[in-house]
């Protein structure tokens, strides 16, 4: 078993309050959830206007599954053309047997 984790920073631009933002936001998730078999979740900068870090996790039984999806998910969010990637990082963890 591998747990899969992808964190995406985005910049929101053109957004200029948090009400704004949060629509992006729930836009993004929404049409994540609803396209891959991925947990996902805003983790971080909640009250910043323009900027938002995203959480997904994806569990499979191979690292090459978890990493395509992520990588895929990666993909799908930076051509949505809503938000900037300005940085991202995917992290594999598998439990010693």
């Amino acid at each position: 078993m591998v747990v899969g984790l992808l964190r995406l920073e985005l910049y929101l631009p053109g957004t200029n309050s948090l009400k704004e933002k949060r629509q992006i936001v729930k836009s993004i998730i929404g049409k994540v959830e609803s396209r891959y078999n991925v947990s996902i979740s805003e983790v971080d900068h909640h009250e910043l206007w323009q900027r938002v870090t995203i959480g997904i996790a994806h569990v499979a039984q191979k690292g090459e599954q978890t990493k395509k999806v992520l990588d895929s998910v990666d993909r799908y969010v930076e051509g949505l053309d809503k938000a900037v990637i300005t940085e991202r990082e995917i992290l594999l963890f598998s439990p010693e047997t």
